[in-house]
């Protein structure tokens, strides 16, 4: 708890430093004699200050409104459809528009950010579908008494979301939920087929870690467990409702975050503090679009982080088939009828291609007609799901693949067709 308040110390010192800064150096009586000094560092404190102040603020959904087909403008509400201590089931509805055909369910990452880094994503697909999404939250803000979350018990959560959904819905998972999206599809498939859902989008997923090793892979392998709980993991101090809770810090992420491309951050943040102090920056130029959603990180449950670290890295229970819930083997070949695309970036070096595509050959009951595979190329890992690559070639391939299995028969009629025919012949 130490541990953690003295990080969340530095945070708000380093954002009061920033704004005594800018609110020294923009006193009138410095405008006398001009100097560019104390613009600059003027516009230094201003960038510190919002910088900081972001990471404690978990970010608006800020889509407030889409264009109609007709070029009139839709106002768009989310809402909680179904509410968990973790994380919650939310759906954008639009007014006055007839409902969609199309119904996707976007899982969310849960790996230091808020589910509004997929606010681009959802904005997109709006247009053409009905969108939900998960939207984890804060591991700080929820008291112990909740009890513990690790990846079975997110794998739950996503059977639930889709049982509310119903048969007619398409997951897409991006980045770190694909594996267990794949399994709480499987647990569907054995347990209550009925529900499933139409088809299954996994994008830049590390369904098999070792496929393609990556900076991400290689630390998962090199580091013990024993080495990464005394390391990653703290308490929640006093100033937050779960107060006592065991997460990887979301200061803690971002650390590691910016670490692995220290010289792009700093460069870009030199260039904020000059178009600040020229005045050509704004509240909502390029730098802040990004960083205001970049900064924001939230805490992770240390069971969350240590299970996924352990059983999906190093024990590779996915990619082997052996993945477990609840002490019951969830066995990925149980799938059959849903529809599976993986989508994977060629500059993609957090879940480098190969690891996302390697689904396909877990998937040994399901026919060949219903597997595709896309390669985008020189797409990075961001770009499959939230840049031009997703906009201009991805999105509307996701689209087509939802399309083309959209209108397949339910599993029991399936099944009732099948058992008709052998009778016919006979007769």
């Amino acid at each position: 708890m130490a541990r953690y308040d003295f990080m969340d110390t530095i945070r708000i010192t380093n954002q009061w430093f920033g704004a005594s800064t800018k609110a020294m150096a923009s006193y009138p009586m410095f405008g006398i004699i001009p100097n560019p000094a104390i613009e600059w560092a003027a516009a230094f404190g201003q960038v510190v200050e919002h910088s900081f102040a972001r990471i404690d603020v978990k970010p608006d959904w800020n889509i407030s409104t889409i264009i109609g087909p007709k070029g009139n403008e839709r106002v768009v509400r989310d809402e909680i459809v179904v509410a968990r201590p973790f994380g919650d089931l939310i759906r954008f509805r639009v007014q006055g528009r007839p409902e969609q055909s199309r119904k996707v369910l976007l899982v969310a990452p849960m790996s230091g950010h808020y589910a509004t880094l997929l606010r681009s994503t959802v904005n997109s697909l709006l247009p053409d579908a009905e969108v939900f999404i998960t939207d984890w939250h804060n591991a700080r803000d929820i008291p112990v008494s909740e009890g513990k979350f690790d990846i079975e018990d997110y794998t739950q959560y996503l059977v639930d979301f889709m049982k509310e959904m119903g048969p007619d819905t398409h997951v897409i998972a991006v980045c770190q939920p694909a594996p267990l999206a794949l399994a709480a599809t499987a647990l569907l498939a054995e347990e209550q087929p009925e529900a499933q859902p139409r088809t299954l989008t996994l994008i830049g997923g590390p369904i098999d870690p070792d496929a393609t090793p990556t900076d991400v892979t290689d630390f998962g392998a090199r580091v013990t467990m024993g080495q990464l709980e005394k390391t990653a993991i703290q308490r929640v101090g006093y100033k937050y409702k779960g107060v006592g809770r065991k997460v990887y810090p979301g200061l803690l992420q971002l650390t590691s975050f910016i670490s692995m491309n220290v010289k792009t951050h700093s460069k870009a943040f030199a260039d904020q503090i000059t178009a600040v102090a020229n005045g050509t920056a704004s509240d909502h130029d390029k730098h802040n679009k990004f960083y205001d959603e970049y900064l924001a990180v939230m805490d992770m449950t240390a069971e969350f982080y240590l299970s996924t670290v352990e059983r999906i890295f190093k024990g590779r229970e996915i990619a082997d088939n052996k993945f477990t819930v609840g002490g019951k083997l969830v066995d990925i070949s149980k799938i059959t009828t849903v529809a599976v695309k993986t989508v994977e970036g060629s500059k993609d070096d957090i879940s480098a291609p190969g690891q996302c595509v390697a689904a396909l050959d877990l998937l040994t009951g399901l026919p060949d007609s219903k597997k595709r595979q896309h390669l985008e190329d020189g797409a990075g890992h961001y770009g499959i799901f939230a840049g031009k690559s997703w906009r201009n070639n991805i999105r509307p391939m996701v689209l087509e693949f939802i399309d083309e299995n959209a209108n397949v028969a339910p599993v029991e009629k399936q099944k009732k067709v099948v058992a008709i025919k052998p009778a016919a012949s006979k007769s």
